[in-house]
């Protein structure tokens, strides 16, 4: 007789991501064979080029043989569960437990205590102990101070459990930290994004891997969190359920136990399926997006000759009439263009993890080739500038040309955070409904205008 069903559907979702993980690891494992197989420079024991042996050389019977070291063997990759405690976790530990040796992987757990309830250490210490039980080693414990954010309590929880958990996997050279992560909290996610009015990137939810090299893998975000707190009751695993998690003074909270159940209601079940269904439709649109933008940032990025142009001036105040200006794009005119309300403040980031956005913020990088300001440009505070080329930015479809301007207000030092779609949609409105206006001023003191036939963004304002 098998093990019961939801245990059966844990194992099987950890055994897939181990498979995973095993996968990516062997060419470093090759790599890590191959080097202990050669003789290093500064060996002593290395054998000395035949033409410098001295003429008179005794027999080589008679020469003492230094011992050969064999090479040594790669340890397995060691994977880490991050656990809190709660059902989801610690159905994903012994999930691990279970898995990791019969596919030869070394398993270790991390628990994090952000200290904002009393006898959290306790707790913390607890959960370190329950996952020693089941065979994981090694094991921490981590304590992190939350400090005061402007993002709210539960971003800088976030962020500091997350920076705790790299450190952790940097110091043992994890292969992969495992989290929690349910069909129902991909759903949560996705829904949060919808009722902020995020674009694409934002209703991907979040990624089944993430982080630096792949480091976060999320095995149970095709699994329901009924499955998993079945599966830690059969295999009679105490769990603790944070108080955080039925608190209506959390977003999410709210959105758990309010929102979601009156959906369900109104239109039947099925409602986190679909949602988990939609955040992963949306992933493949937003890679295929952020792959177009990747070729159309090349094509309309200017160069260092293309923006030396003597004639470039800046430009803060109103331009000249639109009667006036050149067309530099053939597009509708201003009177036909519908007008686009601010609307509500909108993050196109994810809301569930940092750097689970690995789309198009992750890929701002891209735009460092941007150009360097040139010699006497007043720049405050930065020598860093995003010049674009409006004509060719112009023609770009709507959803690509809004992310290569996203990326290049983030480059010039806006914060991704603070960046929302109503200041994408005013930098668009300087390409498609150009009426001479000022220059638009962005969180963290970077400005956009157009200069002619060119988009400027940078940091601080020309004096």
């Amino acid at each position: 007789m098998g093990p019961h069903p939801a245990v059966a559907a844990i194992r099987l979702a950890v055994r897939r991501t181990l498979h995973d993980v095993l996968s990516a690891s062997a060419p470093q494992a090759g790599q890590v064979a191959a080097a202990g197989t050669a003789t290093h420079p500064a060996d002593p024991t290395a054998a000395a080029p035949a033409a410098a042996a001295p003429a008179a050389a005794a027999p080589a019977a008679s020469a003492p043989t230094a011992p050969t070291a064999a090479p040594a063997e790669p340890l397995p990759p060691l994977v880490l569960v991050a656990c809190s405690g709660g059902a989801d976790s610690m159905a994903l530990a012994s999930a691990l437990a279970f898995e990791a040796p019969r596919l030869g992987v070394r398993a270790g757990g991390v628990t994090v205590d952000h200290g904002l309830q009393a006898g959290s250490a306790e707790r913390a210490e607890d959960v370190a102990g329950r996952l020693t039980g089941l065979g994981l080693d090694p094991v921490e414990s981590v304590a992190v101070r939350i400090g005061r954010t402007s993002t709210g309590p539960e971003a800088a929880a976030r962020e500091a459990r997350y920076a705790a958990l790299d450190e952790v996997a940097e110091r043992y050279g994890a292969a992969a930290v495992l989290l929690g992560h349910t069909r129902d909290d991909q759903a949560e996610t996705v829904l949060l994004g919808l009722a902020r009015g995020s674009g694409t990137r934002s209703l991907s939810g979040m990624a089944a891997v993430s982080g630096p090299q792949g480091r976060y893998r999320r095995p149970f975000l095709g699994v329901d969190r009924q499955t998993t707190r079945k599966a830690c009751m059969v295999q009679s695993l105490p769990v603790w359920d944070d108080p955080h998690n039925t608190d209506p003074a959390y977003t999410r909270s709210r959105v758990r136990h309010e929102a979601l159940p009156a959906l369900e209601k109104a239109l039947g079940k099925g409602v986190i399926e679909a949602l988990a269904r939609t955040a992963q439709l949306s992933r493949d649109d937003a890679d295929a997006l952020d792959a177009w933008t990747d070729d159309a940032e090349r094509a309309v990025l200017r160069t260092p000759q293309q923006a030396a142009s003597p004639e470039d001036t800046y430009e803060t105040a109103p331009g000249p009439r639109v009667e006036e200006m050149p067309e530099t794009a053939p597009g509708p005119r201003v009177e036909e263009m519908p007008e686009t309300a601010p609307g509500p403040r909108s993050e196109a980031d994810p809301v569930a993890v940092p750097g689970s956005q690995a789309g198009s913020d992750a890929a701002a990088g891209a735009v460092a080739r941007a150009v360097a300001a040139q010699p006497g440009d007043p720049v405050a505070g930065s020598d860093v500038r995003v010049e674009l080329d409006v004509a060719r930015l112009y023609a770009l479809p709507p959803a690509v040309r809004r992310r290569v301007l996203r990326r290049a207000a983030i480059e010039a030092g806006s914060p991704a955070g603070s960046l929302f779609a109503r200041h994408i949609e005013e930098m668009d409105r300087l390409l498609t409904a150009w009426r001479g206006q000022r220059a638009l001023n962005l969180p963290g003191r970077v400005e956009v205008a157009r200069q002619g036939g060119r988009l400027v963004v940078r940091h601080g304002s020309p004096n």
